[in-house]
C-alpha cells in the first residue's frame, strides 16, 4: 500500500473551520484568515491587501483556485509583495457586502470570486470577480495585474490611499443615507411593485426575467399575496406557471430531488449545479403556498420531493443542517447528475429506455457543455420533463427506470458537501418544515424541524447571555454577531410555533427578538444594521436592503418582528418593525424590485391581521384538527396561536367550550363565534 505524498504547502488555513477555507490549505498562496494577525502583518511591512472571497461549492472559485492560486509563480509573487486574506462569505456576510458594494460600484458588477485589493486599513482601492490566469476576454491576467498594482503601490502610494480614503468616504456616506421625510407607506407601494414585477414575466418559460435565472422565491412569494389581497387571478397563475415550469427543469434535480442554484439559461434546463440550503428552504415554502391556493397534488409533491432531499443528504446526525453541494463532482462540472444516452441504454430495458429517454429529453447529443473546462465530457445530458404525457402503461416503466438510474447514481462520487452549520440558513429551513409538517399531514417533517430547535439551542444558543451564534462545524461555534442569524431563527421559530403551538418556540422567539433590538436596530433613524456594535474588524456597519437569492436580514427581521408583536402584543416589537418600514420606505418606492421580500412585510403591516386562537387540551384529537384547519388556508396575513406561555393576554381568556378544543378567529378586539369544526374554521378563514 502506497503512502500518500505529503502536500508540498500548508498555510495558516488548515486550522479554520470553513469548508471553503480549508479548500485552500495547501495552496502555495501563504494565506491568512480575516483578522488581527493578517492585519497587524499589513500594517507592519506597509503592505497592501490581497481580498479573496468565496464559497466551498462556487464553480468558478474552484476554477480560480486551479489556474492561479495553485500557481507557484503567482503565489511568489503575492507572498512577496502582499498580504492575501481569505474570506468565506456563508460565514461572513458582513466582510463580504462591503466589499461587494465597492465592486459593483467601480465595476457595474459583481460576483464570486471576489477578488478586492486593500489598503493594510482596509480599505478597498481596486477590486474585480473572476480573473483568468492569462489576459483573455478582456480581462487582464492575475499575474500581469498583480505587477502593474504592486507598481502603483510603490511608485503612487499616496494616490492610492487618497483614492481609498475617498472611496471609503463614499461607502460610508451609502451606508449612512438618511431617509426621506415623512415617507408614504401606502398599498400604492405594493400595486406599483406587482405592476412592475408583472412586466418581467416570461409567458413562455415562467419566472421574471431573463438568462441566467434565478427562482428568488421572495418576488412570486409577494405576489401571491398580492394576489391574495387584491383577487389577482393573472398574478396567481403567473405564480402557478412558474412554479411548473421549474419543477419540469433541469434546475430540478429530477432523480434525488432538490433545486439547484440557478440556471444559465431562460427555460430553467441547464442548472449551475451547486444546491444551497437557502434556495431549497424558500422554494418548499413558495410551493406549500402554490398547493395551498391551487390545491395540486403536483405541488405538495414539490415539496415533499425538497424536504426528503434535504433530511437524506443534508441533514447533520444532531439534526442541524448542512449548508450546501458542490457544483462539481470529480473535477467535472454536474458529472454527478448528467447522463449520456449511452448510460441509459446500459442499465435500462429497451422499454425503460424507450419511455425514460423521452420523458427525461436524453439525446446522443446531449444538451449540457461545460465551457468553463478545456477538456469537458462528451455527450451530457441535464435530466428535464420534457415530455410528460404518459401512457397509463408507460408509468410503471418510467418508476422503474428512475430506481435503477438512482442506484447507479448512488455509486458516483459525491459532489463535496459543505458541512457546516449556519444559523441564519438553518432558520429557513426550520420554517419550511415544520409548515411542511403540519400542511401536508407529516410528522416526520414536524419531527425533524424539532430535532433542528433542539440544535439551535443546544449549539449556537447561549442562554447565559441571550446569544445566537452564526456558525457551528466539528463541534466548534463562532464567536461573530450578524442579524441575519437573529432574523432567520426568529422567522423560522415563528413557524414552527404557528405549527406547533409549542411555548417554548414562543419564549425562544421573544428572547431572539429582544437580543437582535439590542444588538442591532438603529433605535434613532430605524432599520437593522448588519453586524453588532463593536466588530472592530470592519470598516463600515451597513444595513442591508436588497432581497437577492437570499432575502436581507432587514426584510426578514421586520415581517418577523410584525408577526410576533401580533401574538404577544409586545409593542415595542411592533413599533420596531413599523419604524424599519419608515426607515426603507424610500427604497420600497423608488425600487420595489429590489426589495421583495420586504414588501411582503408592507404587505402585513398594512393589513389586519387575523389572529386565530385554538383552546383546549393539545393532546386532543380536535385539538390538532382545528390546528391544522388553521394552517391550511392561504392566508398570508394571520397568525396561529394558542392560549399558553407568552402570548398576548387577551388570548389566555379563552376557554375551551363544553370540554372540546375551540377556535376563535379574531382581529382587532372582536372575535367571530368560536368553532369546534375544522370545517367551519376554514369557512371562516376563506
Amino acid at each position: 500500500m502506497s503512502t500518500p505524498t505529503a502536500p508540498a504547502h500548508t498555510n495558516r488555513l488548515a486550522a479554520e473551520k470553513s469548508p471553503y477555507l480549508l479548500q485552500h490549505q495547501y495552496n502555495p498562496v501563504d494565506w491568512f484568515p480575516w483578522g488581527p494577525e493578517a492585519f497587524a502583518r499589513a500594517h507592519a511591512e506597509n503592505r497592501p491587501i490581497f481580498l479573496s472571497i468565496g464559497y466551498s461549492t462556487c464553480h468558478w472559485c474552484h476554477v480560480m483556485e486551479r489556474e492561479t492560486f495553485e500557481d507557484e509563480a503567482v503565489a511568489r509573487f503575492l507572498n512577496a509583495h502582499f498580504v492575501s486574506i481569505k474570506v468565506d462569505r456563508e460565514e461572513r456576510p458582513d466582510v463580504d457586502q462591503i466589499y461587494m458594494t465597492f465592486v459593483q460600484a467601480t465595476t457595474g458588477s459583481g460576483g464570486w470570486p471576489l477578488n478586492v485589493f486593500l489598503t493594510p486599513d482596509r480599505k478597498p482601492f481596486y477590486g474585480g470577480t473572476y480573473f483568468p490566469p492569462g489576459g483573455r476576454g478582456g480581462r487582464p491576467g492575475f499575474l500581469d495585474l498583480l505587477e502593474q498594482l504592486q507598481h502603483l503601490w510603490s511608485e503612487r502610494h499616496d494616490d492610492i490611499l487618497a483614492s481609498a480614503v475617498e472611496m471609503h468616504r463614499r461607502l460610508e456616506s451609502l451606508a449612512q443615507k438618511p431617509p426621506r421625510e415623512n415617507p408614504a407607506l401606502t398599498p400604492a407601494t405594493l400595486t406599483n411593485a406587482a405592476a412592475a414585477f408583472k412586466t418581467e414575466y416570461d409567458a413562455e418559460n415562467g419566472g421574471f426575467g431573463g438568462a441566467p435565472k434565478f427562482p428568488r422565491p421572495s418576488q412570486p412569494a409577494f405576489l401571491l399575496r398580492w394576489a391574495k389581497r387584491v383577487g389577482d387571478s393573472e398574478a396567481q397563475r403567473m405564480v402557478r406557471h412558474t412554479c411548473d415550469r421549474m419543477a419540469a427543469g433541469g434546475i430540478h434535480n429530477q432523480l434525488g430531488g432538490g433545486f439547484a442554484r440557478y440556471s444559465v439559461d431562460a427555460a430553467w434546463l441547464v442548472p449551475h449545479f451547486e444546491k444551497m440550503l437557502y434556495d431549497n428552504a424558500q422554494l418548499a415554502q413558495l410551493y406549500l403556498d402554490a398547493y395551498l391556493i391551487s390545491g395540486e397534488a403536483r405541488h405538495a409533491a414539490v415539496v415533499r420531493d425538497i424536504l426528503d432531499y434535504v433530511l437524506r443528504d443534508m441533514t447533520h446526525p444532531e439534526g442541524g443542517f448542512y449548508s450546501a453541494e458542490d457544483a462539481d463532482s470529480e473535477g467535472k462540472e454536474g458529472k454527478f447528475y448528467c447522463w449520456t444516452q449511452a448510460e441509459f441504454c446500459a442499465l435500462l430495458t429497451p422499454e425503460e429506455f424507450a419511455v425514460a429517454s423521452r420523458y427525461f429529453g436524453v439525446t446522443a447529443g446531449g444538451n449540457f457543455v461545460d465551457h468553463s473546462d478545456p477538456d469537458p465530457l462528451p455527450g451530457q445530458n441535464v435530466l428535464h420533463v420534457a415530455e410528460a404525457r404518459l401512457a397509463p402503461g408507460e408509468v410503471p416503466l418510467l418508476e422503474a427506470a428512475k430506481t435503477k438510474l438512482l442506484a447507479a447514481r448512488a455509486k458516483r462520487i459525491r459532489p463535496h458537501l459543505d458541512d457546516k452549520v449556519l444559523s441564519s440558513w438553518n432558520g429557513s429551513m426550520l420554517g419550511a418544515l415544520a409548515r411542511a409538517g403540519v400542511v401536508l399531514g407529516e410528522p416526520a417533517y414536524l419531527e425533524a424541524a424539532r430535532r433542528n430547535f433542539r440544535f439551535t439551542q443546544s449549539r449556537l444558543w447561549d442562554p447565559a447571555t441571550q446569544t445566537l451564534y452564526h456558525r457551528w462545524r466539528d463541534g466548534e461555534r463562532d464567536s461573530v454577531q450578524l442579524l441575519d442569524a437573529y432574523a432567520f431563527q426568529l422567522a423560522g421559530t415563528l413557524d414552527l410555533y404557528e405549527a406547533t403551538l409549542d411555548p417554548a418556540a414562543v419564549e425562544f422567539a421573544v428572547n431572539l427578538a429582544e437580543t437582535m433590538l439590542a444588538k442591532f436596530q438603529d433605535s434613532e433613524r430605524g432599520g437593522f444594521w448588519q453586524s453588532a456594535a463593536g466588530a472592530d474588524d470592519l470598516i463600515l456597519r451597513v444595513k442591508e436592503d436588497y432581497d437577492g437569492a437570499l432575502p436581507a436580514g432587514n426584510s426578514v427581521a421586520i415581517l418577523a418582528l410584525l408577526r410576533l408583536a401580533d401574538i404577544t402584543d409586545r409593542s415595542e416589537f411592533r413599533t420596531a418593525a413599523e419604524k424599519g418600514l419608515r426607515f426603507l420606505a424610500d427604497r420600497l418606492g423608488r425600487q420595489p424590485q429590489a426589495v421583495p421580500a420586504l414588501l411582503a412585510a408592507l404587505d402585513y403591516s398594512l393589513g389586519e391581521t387575523r389572529r386565530v386562537v385554538i383552546a383546549g387540551d393539545t393532546n386532543e384529537a380536535g385539538w390538532r384538527e382545528l390546528l391544522a384547519a388553521a394552517n391550511r388556508v392561504f392566508l398570508p396575513n394571520k397568525v396561529v396561536l394558542g392560549t399558553a406561555g407568552l402570548v398576548e393576554p387577551f388570548a389566555r381568556t379563552l376557554p375551551a367550550r363544553e370540554g372540546r378544543a375551540t377556535a376563535y378567529v379574531c382581529t382587532g378586539n372582536a372575535c367571530r363565534p368560536p368553532t369546534s369544526d375544522p370545517r367551519e374554521l376554514r369557512r371562516l378563514l376563506r
